[in-house]
């Protein structure tokens, strides 16, 4: 084999690959979804370099296979990258049916991870509080406190001094706000996420812990659990995001930590886009369900399952069929 032949292979060999790439790219936005595991920066790239292979290919197998192959796909790739912008409908629905449901599974690992650091700290926050009572005071205002020593729920007169619709407005603004916080913070190396996850957890094993010492948990459960399973699901999603943040910093492979950073972050915000409905959801549950007397355990469990099993349905099933069917 000739050096030039030798040379000719090695190009081929080092170029197959990501032509291959392209191809699959441009079948894939061509149907109206994207590969999230790699940006539109990649697929950019991936087109000026393939611009700079049909010149030489042209320039050396003038009436090949491989040019006529080459320029097919630089057809279909020009498309691509100069086609008008989806419209807003066509862009959020790929964000839910594709690229949140693949964000979830490509931090299954560090989702995990945050639901049991959760798990363990409400068992400590339980244990703490339960052992030692006196310590209620790092988790609960001292009003709270007081109405459950005289056998009432802090939750038992909301409905008295909030309407329910300023009141949905208010858990909703703060609902969004903590899940915020559990993301951004991620920013510090996934230390800052950590921290609120585990703040959380505490709180809600040392509250539960002290109605349980005064036989108010099951009113507490009662209250909760119509909002709580998609509030605390949400909570857990932001947290394995922020880590997924702080990981991009730390380990941020073949690319800058800015570079990184800027494809988790635009991930993840996918995956809080599909997560916000939920929650503003869970903010009209808990301001007009979860206070109100009227509706019975029953109904607040199935309110509650049913709408954390429609979140996680929507986060994991397409993703699911696409990738087992």
């Amino acid at each position: 084999m000739s050096e030039a032949q030798q040379a000719l292979r090695h190009w081929l060999e080092g170029r197959i690959e990501r032509w291959q790439w392209l191809e699959k790219q441009c079948r894939l936005q061509g149907g109206g979804r994207q590969d999230s595991s790699r940006s539109s920066i990649e697929f950019i790239e991936g087109f000026r370099a393939l611009g700079s292979d049909l010149s030489l290919s042209r320039a050396v197998f003038p009436e090949s296979r491989l040019t006529r192959y080459l320029e097919g796909l630089f057809a279909r790739a020009y498309e691509q990258v100069y086609r008008r912008p989806p419209a807003l409908w066509h862009s959020l629905k790929d964000v839910f049916l594709h690229e949140a449901p693949a964000m979830v599974y490509d931090i299954r690992g560090a989702l995990a991870a945050t639901v049991a650091l959760f798990l363990l700290s409400i068992f400590c926050g339980w244990w703490l509080v339960y052992s030692f009572p006196d310590l209620v005071g790092l988790f609960a205002s001292q009003k709270m406190i007081d109405t459950v020593e005289s056998g009432d729920l802090w939750t038992d007169d909301l409905l008295n001094i909030l309407p329910s619709s300023v009141l949905a407005l208010s858990i909703i603004a703060n609902n969004i706000t903590v899940t915020l916080f559990a993301f951004v913070l991620g920013a510090f190396y996934g230390i800052g996420t950590i921290y609120i996850i585990s703040l959380n957890g505490l709180m809600l094993g040392g509250v539960f812990a002290f109605t349980a010492l005064h036989g108010l948990a099951g009113r507490l459960f009662e209250f909760i659990i119509a909002h709580g399973v998609v509030e605390l699901s949400v909570i857990c999603l932001a947290g394995a995001a922020g880590v997924h943040l702080g990981e991009s910093l730390m380990r941020p492979g073949n690319r800058s930590r800015v570079d990184a950073f800027r494809t988790a972050v635009r991930r993840a915000g996918a995956l809080l886009l599909v997560a916000i409905p939920f929650l503003v959801g869970a903010g009209l549950v808990e301001g007009y369900i979860s206070p109100a007397a009227a509706f019975p355990l029953s109904t607040r469990l199935v309110v509650g399952l049913a709408f954390g099993l429609v979140f996680w349905l929507v986060l994991t099933r397409s993703f699911w069929r696409q990738h087992t069917g």
